[in-house]
């Protein structure tokens, strides 16, 4: 596979659960970060989007945990692309979270699409920024998503 888009974080204060291990919506935060530095560094920062009227909108998320991320701890998160529309109107993701020697400590899948911000409803994005979406490495398991498919 080609190499991962990926970015280093550390385990913060307030990412932490009452169990003293990173609670589950600090990871969902941090795939939300690493998407949006990806396509900043890909040409469309937040102006960008709202310039366009559209917007990465998720449908669903699954989350699967494997070992803990502790305080202050750095955590590597990646992104992949695992699914694709032909119209690139629809995308499946997936974030793996792993810690500093390699040892992955969760997995993030997730659908999702491009919204008009004015129509409130899934469009095929500009040209450019399905060329960024595409860029990204594919997993082994990536699929063409059925739009039918889709909306079930």
């Amino acid at each position: 596979m080609a190499d991962m888009y990926s970015k280093i974080f550390v385990a913060r204060w307030t990412d932490m659960d009452f169990n003293a291990h990173m609670r589950n919506t600090a990871y969902l935060d941090l795939a939300g970060d690493l998407r949006m530095m990806f396509f900043q560094e890909h040409g469309f920062p937040p102006q960008e989007f709202v310039r366009r009227h559209v917007g990465p909108v998720v449908q669903r998320d699954e989350l699967e945990y494997f070992r803990e991320v502790h305080l202050l701890e750095e955590v590597v998160v990646t992104l992949a692309l695992c699914g694709l529309s032909r119209d690139g109107s629809r995308f499946r993701i997936r974030n793996e979270f792993l810690k500093e020697d390699g040892t992955r400590v969760a997995q993030l899948n997730s659908l999702g699409g491009w919204m008009d911000l004015e129509t409130r409803k899934l469009v095929s994005p500009p040209p450019a920024l399905a060329a960024a979406l595409d860029s990204l490495p594919r997993t082994d398991d990536f699929d063409e998503i059925l739009v039918e498919r889709a909306r079930k």
